[in-house]
């Protein structure tokens, strides 16, 4: 991942969640949290001193949402177009989804000067 920054904090990880499927919060918080140990696993190989400096300066998350799936696969071409770690969890359908339903794009860990220009106006979850 490109940068290395002197400050940590600039760095964050963010996740992008479908409005429309409509999920009940427990849900919601359970694909984030498959999301963000997914992008864990990516940084784990792809940058281990990036990651450690995430962890070290706290982990900032940041979860927003997208009115549909095209929009967050717009988000994910975006971000890979970046360099940055991008994630979709699919859904395995047990509970209130069909099987394979995209539910949650998770990008990062990145420089916020990275990230924002491509997450930086969507809505707060």
């Amino acid at each position: 991942m490109p940068g290395n920054p002197s400050n940590s904090a600039g760095l964050k990880a963010v996740f992008v969640v479908r409005g429309e499927i409509r999920l009940t919060a427990g849900k919601v918080a359970v694909q984030v949290a498959h999301a963000a140990v997914m992008l864990y696993q990516v940084a784990e190989r792809r940058d281990r001193p990036l990651l450690q400096r995430w962890l070290d300066a706290g982990q900032k998350k940041i979860a927003v949402t997208v009115a549909t799936l095209e929009e967050m696969e717009q988000l994910q071409r975006r971000a890979r177009a970046a360099g940055i770690p991008a994630v979709v969890v699919e859904d395995a359908g047990l509970t209130e989804v069909p099987p394979g339903t995209k539910t949650v794009l998770g990008l990062g860990p990145a420089l916020a000067s990275e990230i924002d220009p491509i997450t930086g106006g969507l809505p707060l979850l």
